[in-house]
Order: C-alpha cells, then sequence, then structure tokens
C-alpha cells in the first residue's frame, strides 16, 4: 500500500523502518524521541562543509552549566 506524502502515518510508518533498520531502534525508541534527534541520529543535519566542533572546555562547561542549572 502507497501512502501520500501528506499522509502522517504513512510518513511515520517510513520513519519508523528506517530507524529500526538503519539505528536499530525499537519501537519505545522511535516514539520518545523528538524529530530533531533522528534527523541527527541518522546524520542528516550535517552538510558537506560541516566542521567538527572540539569540545566545549572546562570554564565554557561551567558557563553553561551556570546558565542553564538543572532542577
Amino acid at each position: 500500500m502507497m501512502f501520500a506524502a501528506q499522509d502522517f502515518s504513512g510518513a511515520a510508518r517510513r520513519a519508523a523502518h528506517v530507524a529500526a533498520t538503519a539505528l536499530g531502534w525499537r519501537p519505545g525508541e522511535f516514539w520518545t524521541a523528538t524529530p530533531a534527534e533522528l534527523v541527527t541520529a541518522l546524520g542528516l543535519d550535517l552538510g558537506l562543509d560541516a566542521q567538527p566542533q572540539a569540545p566545549a572546555d572546562t570554564a565554557k562547561l561551567a558557563a553553561l552549566m551556570e546558565a542553564f542549572p538543572d532542577g
């Protein structure tokens, strides 16, 4: 059965299939992921000119922790 491009259930079925086959995700992992997480996990958010970023140093991490406290 073919689904129209605008059909949510068809798009979700195709995305779940890709997540299962390419990433090994189970249904629960797929349904709890955000669309952005799926795109990132599949590597679709990387442009051809994307450059890896260096990890945050201690000072940057401390500043982020202060700016965005948990709790």
